[in-house]
């Protein structure tokens, strides 16, 4: 979702989405000092070789992006003291837009990549056709009230359940079929069971 901040909006919180040019664990710590802005860095599960002895190791699942939950004010604010939180913004003929993810989705994205299982798939946009997956929601477990799409990933041999953060990253978890109930847009906007 694109944003336009005008004076109207400066200080509607929304997702923005940051970029921190290979920072994370700097920015991380920034953040979490008391009174800075609500942040989000997915992380997955990489296996590190070192010394001969492998490791498991939990690093950023989509290099230099956070997400930022605050109002574009807080964040202004905010980046006085730390100037390598950086917004991410198209330009455009009728001025700057800001890249923000709606609260539902994000939402969503973060209760299926917090599960930090070694079995989640980080895709780009492009790896996903989302025009052949069916919409779903997860009743129970750990993705319980989350909705995507559930679809076959090229070269997985389990369905999986995907959250798509628009033209940013989706992430796919495998999912137990008896959890997922088919929705349906009933073209109002209100999901409805099929």
């Amino acid at each position: 979702m694109l944003l336009s901040v005008s004076n109207n909006n400066r200080h509607t919180r929304h997702w923005f989405v940051m970029r921190v040019n290979k920072r994370e664990k700097e920015a991380e710590e920034k953040l979490s000092a008391p009174g800075a802005p609500e942040f989000y860095i997915p992380k997955k599960v990489v296996v590190r070789t070192a010394g001969g002895r492998k490791r498991k190791e939990l690093v950023p699942a989509i290099p230099s992006y956070i997400f930022v939950n605050a109002s574009h004010a807080e964040i202004m604010e905010f980046k006085r003291g730390y100037d390598h939180l950086k917004f991410v913004t198209w330009d455009r003929t009728e001025g700057t837009r800001y890249l923000t993810v709606d609260d539902k989705q994000m939402r969503d994205f973060i209760t299926v990549s917090s599960t930090n299982m070694e079995t989640l798939l980080y895709m780009a946009p492009e790896e996903v056709n989302l025009a052949k997956g069916t919409r779903v929601r997860i009743h129970g477990g750990v993705f319980d009230g989350v909705c995507g799409t559930f679809l076959k990933v090229k070269g997985a041999r389990s369905r999986r359940l995907v959250i798509m953060l628009d033209n940013i990253q989706a992430i796919a978890a495998e999912i137990s079929p008896d959890l997922v109930e088919v929705i349906a847009d009933d073209g109002s906007g209100s999901a409805e069971t099929t």
